[in-house]
C-alpha cells in the first residue's frame, strides 16, 4: 500500500512539473522581449548631399597701395587718421616746403637769367646779320654769333627742364592717395624724416570696395575641379558655383563671391595653388589683412548619408549599429567622406540601401550583439514628449 502511495505521489509532481517548465520558458522569452529597448532606426536609401567645403582664408583688399613719398623731407602735417576712408587725390601728409619753395625761386630765376642772355645774344645776331650783309664783317663772325645764340638756347632749355623738376619736387611734398580706400597705420608723424628708400611705407590705402579671399586648393582638387581633365581650368573656374565666406567671428557675411583666378603654378613645398575668390564689400565690413574661411557647395547625387550621432569611434576607425532581421544590432566599420556638413556624413563604404541601422543610443545604450525594439525615429520621440509632459505639470 505504501508503495502505491508512493509511486502515485512521484507521478504528481512529474505531472506538476511538465506543466510548469514551460510555462516558465515562455515567460523568460516574454521578459526578454519585453526587456528590448526601443531604439530608432532608419532605412537607408540613396539621396542627394549638399556638402560643403570649408577652406582658410585670408582676406586682402582688391588694391593695397604702399604710400612712399618720392622727396625727402621731414612730414609737417598728417592729415588723415587710420582706418580713414580717402578719395582718390585727397591730401595724405605734407613735407617740410621750404627747402623746395627755394629750389623752386632759384631755377626759375635761372630761366629769366638764361631768357634774358638768349634776349641779348639774339639781338648780337640781328646785328651781325646786318653787318654781313652789307660786307662789314666776314661769315665766319656771324656763324660766331649764331653758335652763341644757340648755345644760350640751349642753356635756357636746361634752366625750365630744372624748374620743372623743382616744381615737380615741390609737388611732391603734398602726398596724396592715388585712390579710393581705407588708410592703414601711420608709423610715422609730425616730425618724423620721410625718405623715398624708407624700408617702411607712410601708411597702406588699401581699396576694399572689393576684396579678395585668398585660399589653397590641393593638387587633386584641381584635378576633380578639372575633370580629371576633361576641360579647361578657364572653362572649370565659370562653372564653379559662388562661394560663401565665414568671417572671424563665426557669422556668415551676408553676400556670396565668386571664384576669380586659380594660380597656374603648384607648391612645391604644400602641394596646393592658390585660389582667389572676389567679394563686393559695400559697406566696408571686410577689411584687408582679415582671416576667415572660404565655404565651396559640393553637391552630390545617390549616396548613402547618414546622420554623424549614429556613428562612433574606435581606434581610429568608424562603425555603425546595423540592425539585422532578428532586432539585432551589430557593429559595422564604415568609411566615411572627409567633408561634411558638421550634422551628417556620407558613406562611401560599409553600408548599402535598405541596411537599417540605429540612430539613437549609440555610445549609452547599444553594445553589440543586444535585440532592439526597432521604432521610427518620431515614435521614439513621442514617448519622451508624453513623459515630460505631466512632468511639467
Amino acid at each position: 500500500m505504501k508503495v502505491k502511495a508512493l509511486s502515485t505521489a512521484g507521478i504528481t509532481i512529474m505531472l506538476a512539473s511538465a506543466f510548469v517548465l514551460p510555462s516558465c520558458s515562455k515567460g523568460d522569452q516574454q521578459q526578454r522581449q519585453l526587456s528590448a529597448p526601443e531604439i530608432a532606426t532608419i532605412t537607408l536609401a540613396p539621396q542627394e548631399a549638399d556638402l560643403k567645403t570649408t577652406f582658410p582664408a585670408t582676406i586682402k583688399g582688391k588694391t593695397d597701395i604702399d604710400i612712399r613719398p618720392q622727396v625727402t623731407g621731414f612730414i609737417t602735417k598728417v592729415h588723415v587718421d587710420e582706418g580713414q576712408r580717402v578719395r582718390k587725390g585727397q591730401v595724405l601728409f605734407t613735407l617740410d616746403q621750404v627747402q623746395f619753395n627755394a629750389a623752386v625761386d632759384q631755377a626759375r630765376a635761372a630761366v629769366n637769367s638764361a631768357q634774358t642772355a638768349v634776349n641779348t645774344q639774339q639781338m648780337t645776331v640781328d646785328n651781325k646779320k646786318a653787318l654781313l650783309d652789307k660786307n662789314i664783317i666776314s661769315a665766319y663772325e656771324y656763324q660766331l654769333a649764331v653758335n652763341s645764340l644757340d648755345q644760350a638756347k640751349a642753356q635756357l632749355a636746361n634752366a625750365k627742364a630744372a624748374l620743372v623738376t623743382a616744381q615737380k619736387n615741390l609737388a611732391y611734398t603734398t602726398v596724396t592717395s592715388p585712390s579710393d580706400g581705407v588708410v592703414g597705420t601711420i608709423p610715422n608723424r609730425e616730425g618724423s624724416l620721410a625718405s623715398p628708400s624708407s624700408a617702411q611705407p607712410l601708411t597702406t590705402v588699401s581699396d576694399n570696395s572689393q576684396v579678395y579671399a585668398y585660399f589653397s586648393l590641393t593638387e587633386k582638387d584641381l584635378l576633380n575641379l578639372a575633370g580629371e581633365g576633361n576641360r579647361s581650368m578657364e572653362a572649370s573656374i565659370k562653372a564653379m558655383p559662388e562661394v560663401s565666406l565665414r568671417l572671424n567671428d563665426g557669422t556668415m557675411y551676408p553676400l556670396t563671391g565668386k571664384v576669380a583666378t586659380v594660380s597656374g603654378v603648384i607648391d612645391n613645398n604644400t602641394g596646393s595653388s592658390s585660389v582667389r575668390a572676389l567679394f563686393d564689400n559695400p559697406n566696408g565690413v571686410l577689411r584687408s589683412g582679415g582671416t576667415g574661411q572660404v565655404i565651396m557647395p559640393n553637391p552630390q547625387e545617390s549616396v548613402i548619408v547618414i546622420p554623424q550621432k549614429a556613428t562612433f569611434e574606435l581606434q581610429d576607425r568608424r562603425f555603425v549599429y546595423v540592425v539585422n532581421d532578428s532586432n539585432k544590432v551589430v557593429s559595422t566599420p564604415i568609411t566615411i567622406e572627409a567633408n561634411n556638413d558638421g550634422k551628417t556624413f556620407v558613406v562611401t563604404s560599409g553600408l548599402k540601401s535598405g541596411d537599417r541601422i540605429a540612430v539613437e543610443g549609440v555610445g549609452t545604450k547599444l553594445s553589440d550583439g543586444a535585440v532592439i525594439t526597432p521604432v521610427a525615429p518620431k515614435e521614439a520621440a513621442a514617448p519622451a514628449a508624453e513623459t515630460a509632459a505631466p512632468a511639467a505639470k
